[in-house]
């Protein structure tokens, strides 16, 4: 087996191994506990609608134990301005995103995989291009802004078309802020998360220097 190949495959084992024990850990949380967290991450991420005031949104609608609840894009649709738009992602069968707007909770339809995405007409999968914030799900994401996906690739080919100029952001519990995760070329790292006790953290790719900033100081680069 090539070299590269060789390390590929120890990099994919380790992803897993995270994967699988950082999902045991959420999946242990008591609904209290995710409710608190979840409360405090919608309180952080509205902040930070509030002060950007972009057009449109990119998110997602968070299932089981991830972080943010259910409840996330109402709590941002509600903080954006007049006229502007959540978009939340639909999954194809090649585990690609295509978009569609959010239009409430009552035009959401669950699909095979346990996702809920919008019923609303699909809008492209370069649609999230033209988010003016970014709110990406991950299992962790380290100092680097590196993030551990769920292992199907589907956020590392969208946020590829993200504008690097756009800030982008994901939802964690406390603990899920690593110091360093496994990567590969294709990961694309984000560069804030909010915790619920941490808040609102930027994170820098060169430095793995991580600052606490309020919503009102993080923004387009």
């Amino acid at each position: 087996m090539p070299e590269f190949a060789e390390d590929a495959e120890v990099t994919h084992d380790a992803k897993r191994a995270v994967r699988i024990e950082l999902l045991a850990r959420r999946r242990a949380l008591t609904e209290i506990e995710r409710e608190a967290a979840a409360a405090r991450v919608q309180h952080e991420l509205a902040a930070l609608v509030r002060r950007l005031r972009p057009a449109r949104v990119a998110a997602y609608v968070p299932v089981g134990s991830e972080p943010g609840g259910a409840q996330l894009p109402a709590v941002l649709a509600a903080a954006l301005p007049p006229g502007a738009q959540v978009l939340l992602p639909v999954l194809r069968d090649d585990l690609d995103l295509d978009w569609a707007a959010w239009a409430g909770p009552q035009a959401l339809v669950a699909t095979g995989r346990g996702i809920r995405e919008p019923a609303t007409s699909r809008l492209g999968l370069t649609a999230i291009a033209t988010a003016d914030l970014v709110v990406a799900p991950a299992v962790a994401v380290d100092r680097r802004g590196v993030r551990l996906g769920r292992g199907g690739g589907s956020y590392d080919r969208a946020l590829a078309r993200v504008p690097a100029n756009v800030l982008t952001v994901t939802p964690l519990y406390d603990g899920e802020l690593l110091d360093t995760l496994p990567a590969e070329r294709h990961d694309r790292p984000v560069r804030a998360v909010v915790t619920p006790a941490g808040g609102l953290l930027s994170l820098d790719p060169l430095s793995g220097v991580v600052t606490h900033t309020s919503a009102g100081r993080i923004g387009p680069r």
